[in-house]
């Protein structure tokens, strides 16, 4: 049976088919036939303790299908979106082949300026860590607090200075589709601008790439071999995206309620992560906390 939040939306022609779509941690997503063909209906509100408007995504979205980079978006409504649907394989960690994405990376940053119109926001991840510690006050999770605000100071302080672009912030693996002839990138809650940085560490976090796989990934979008400032900044990192997305499963632990999202497993997912990570990141480069 139809969800009457779905045979309500105007846009559609004809009858109806939908079909719950996996994934999802903060929004419900369906695809949708109509006599149009096939769409994604996609319902989120805005999230302030993620901070997630809905508006600005609807404006990156329509900027980053006219840069050519994402599907149409069909039609916009108070809590909903809807895209044209892409018949496409979702790309897994071992599909991020470092020279590929450092090129559609590139692209990305270098065109997508040009279509952002209204407000754009800023995305810096160690604001978003600092924000995500206010909110978690009194939580359930204080007690990790201390240490998490103290690792991300040590890991902002070895940032480099790099070019302003306009980044996707949120580059897991499932945010990549493969049509069989081009890459789509989807779902644009926390693109803003930003620098490079955050987006080459977080594919390669999410994608689980090797150091060398990691250095052909820099080495491809710098179009140089990187100094050792600059791999100490993107290890640094991708550690602070660990860190992120296990406070983002925290601070949604709090606040979310997703049909079938298991929030505490993926707070224990990455942490463990982040401790393997920082573990590496110490060996490489010396202590962070000392």
């Amino acid at each position: 049976m139809i969800p009457d939040h779905i045979a309500a939306l105007p846009c559609w022609q004809g009858d109806i088919r939908a079909q719950r779509l996996p994934g999802g941690l903060s929004n419900e997503i369906w695809k949708v036939i109509d006599a149009k063909g096939a769409h994604v209906a996609r319902f989120g509100a805005d999230y302030p303790f993620h901070h997630v408007s809905r508006a600005r995504e609807v404006m990156a979205s329509r900027a980053a299908h006219a840069a050519g980079f994402a599907p149409a978006v069909e039609y916009v409504a108070s809590g909903v979106m809807v895209t044209e649907f892409v018949t496409a394989r979702t790309l897994t960690p071992p599909d991020i082949e470092p020279i590929a994405t450092a090129h559609f990376l590139q692209k990305f940053h270098r065109e997508m300026p040009e279509f952002v119109a209204g407000e754009a926001g800023f995305f810096w991840v160690f604001h978003v860590i600092r924000d995500y510690a206010r909110t978690l006050r009194d939580s359930r999770y204080t007690a990790d607090l201390a240490l998490f605000t103290q690792i991300s100071a040590a890991l902002e302080a070895v940032q480099v200075p790099l070019p302003i672009v306009y980044a996707h912030n949120d580059l897991l693996p499932a945010n990549f589709l493969d049509d069989g002839s081009r890459l789509w990138l989807i779902d644009y809650e926390y693109a803003g601008f930003s620098t490079a940085l955050f987006d080459l560490a977080g594919v390669a976090s999410n994608a689980e790439m090797s150091d060398t796989q990691a250095q052909v990934l820099l080495e491809t979008y710098f179009n140089a071999q990187p100094d050792a400032a600059l791999i100490r900044a993107f290890d640094a990192m991708q550690c602070a995206s660990l860190l992120r997305e296990t406070m983002w499963a925290m601070v949604s632990d709090l606040h979310l309620a997703a049909p079938g999202a298991d929030y505490a497993a993926y707070v224990a997912d990455n942490h463990t992560r982040l401790r393997d990570a920082l573990a590496a990141y110490q060996i490489k480069h010396g202590s962070l906390t000392s």
